[in-house]
């Protein structure tokens, strides 16, 4: 099955919103092996709409499109695929006592308007809107399929995931399923990881692996198409077995797994509670940690000290030290993670400085990030790196690898992965 997203909204071509749900729904699409050739986007004019899906009636076996569905009159999406198809719109009773629902417990008049969007294509199987008013639709007309989805993507992900999905792989698979495994790795490159794993890729029937890469990681997604769940776990952890075989060591979690959570989980397996100090992060490794529930029984709390006076005043880092060695150092990172462990009493402090970018900084160019850890008793240790993205790039990628450099650390203490 071969796949055209056409996303419809004049908001996506003047750049006022990012079209996040192509993205979305082409990822959702991968885990079930079908293939998305094409994005279209539409403002909201029917005479285009229509010449965008007669391209796609020439090249996709499924049209997808997200947006359109609302009660104001720049909403037109099922309005033109009823006229293009010859299909009357009817009225979802479902649907429009969800909308009357809505208005009821919002003390709110629902006007005539709001009733449009219950209207759905005769014939079609409704999707219903758990997050919202509209629901979706699925359509079979001929050999195509036309799928209608909201364009918020608070309404559109849930719809997909939990409607959508479990319709495609039944009209697929005739009852089989689908399962897909993610791989996580950091420290290697998508171009070295793949070398490395070539022949496997090469000969990949059932299950299959795609890579991807994402801020400085690597993922192996392992899809796998059985009877039942149970044979396709078997299948896909055989597969994840020989991957891991060759590239193992890079391997950091699974799934929704992140170097955040899998820090937090050796902070909790450990029992140690940490701080830092962040200088050119901002904040950013707590808010990384911050994320994760009960992240509250490891990070007792932490400071930024952006400039040479907040590392004074805050931390005490003396003068004499900046002076000689600058903020951007090793001896400087060093010391806001002595200083931040000894002021909050925890097991671990973490000190993050350097140049973010654009520009230069003490000397040193953008991208130069000193990481130092103080872990315990043991006398600290620093990390140099060298980044060379984009100013917010530089950022995150400082406190991912800090989250790998962190557990790196730990494990060579002794500590339990």
């Amino acid at each position: 099955m071969n796949v055209e997203i056409i996303a419809v909204g004049s908001e996506l071509l003047l750049g006022q919103i990012a079209n996040t749900n192509a993205k979305y729904i082409s990822s959702q699409l991968s885990e079930l092996g079908i293939n998305v050739y094409y994005h279209t986007v539409v403002g909201d004019n029917s005479a285009r709409l229509v010449e965008a899906i007669q391209i796609a009636e020439q090249r996709a076996d499924l049209i997808i499109f997200s947006g359109g569905l609302g009660p104001t009159k720049d909403d037109l999406t099922k309005e033109t695929i009823a006229k293009h198809l010859n299909r009357e719109l009817v009225m979802d009773d479902m649907a429009l006592q969800a909308i009357e629902q809505f208005f009821n417990k919002q003390n709110r008049v629902m006007t005539d308007n709001n009733r449009k969007q219950a209207l759905v294509l005769e014939g079609s199987d409704v999707l219903t809107n758990h997050h919202g008013m509209a629901p979706g639709m699925l359509l079979k007309e001929g050999k195509q399929l036309y799928m209608l989805l909201p364009g918020p993507p608070k309404e559109l992900e849930p719809m997909f995931q939990f409607e959508a999905k479990p319709k495609l792989a039944a009209l697929l698979h005739d009852g089989g399923v689908i399962t897909s495994h993610v791989l996580r790795f950091y420290g290697i490159g998508e171009a070295e990881l793949e070398v490395r794993i070539q022949h496997i890729l090469d000969v990949q029937t059932n299950p299959t692996v795609a890579p991807l890469a994402s801020d400085g990681e690597v993922t192996l997604r392992i899809t796998a198409k059985a009877d039942n769940e149970q044979q396709a776990y078997v299948l896909i952890e055989d597969k994840k077995r020989e991957i891991l075989d060759i590239v193992g060591d890079y391997h950091y979690g699974d799934n929704d797994d992140s170097l955040a959570s899998k820090l937090v989980e050796m902070l909790f397996e450990n029992k140690l509670t940490i701080a830092a100090a962040e200088s050119l992060t901002a904040g950013l490794f707590q808010s990384e940690l911050a994320e994760i529930s009960g992240v509250s029984s490891v990070l007792v709390g932490g400071v930024v000290t952006y400039s040479e006076q907040a590392k004074t005043m805050q931390l005490g880092i003396s003068a004499q030290l900046i002076n000689r060695y600058s903020v951007v150092s090793s001896e400087c990172a060093s010391e806001m993670a002595l200083k931040v462990r000894e002021k909050f009493g925890t097991d671990i402090g973490v000190g993050l400085t350097g140049v973010a970018g654009p520009g230069s900084h003490y000397d040193q160019p953008a991208g130069t990030v000193w990481i130092g850890l103080a872990i315990g008793n043991n006398p600290p240790v620093t990390h140099r790196l060298q980044l060379s993205g984009a100013r917010n790039t530089n950022r995150l990628r400082a406190v991912k690898f800090t989250c790998s450099y962190l557990m790196r650390e730990l494990a060579k203490l002794g500590y339990k992965k």
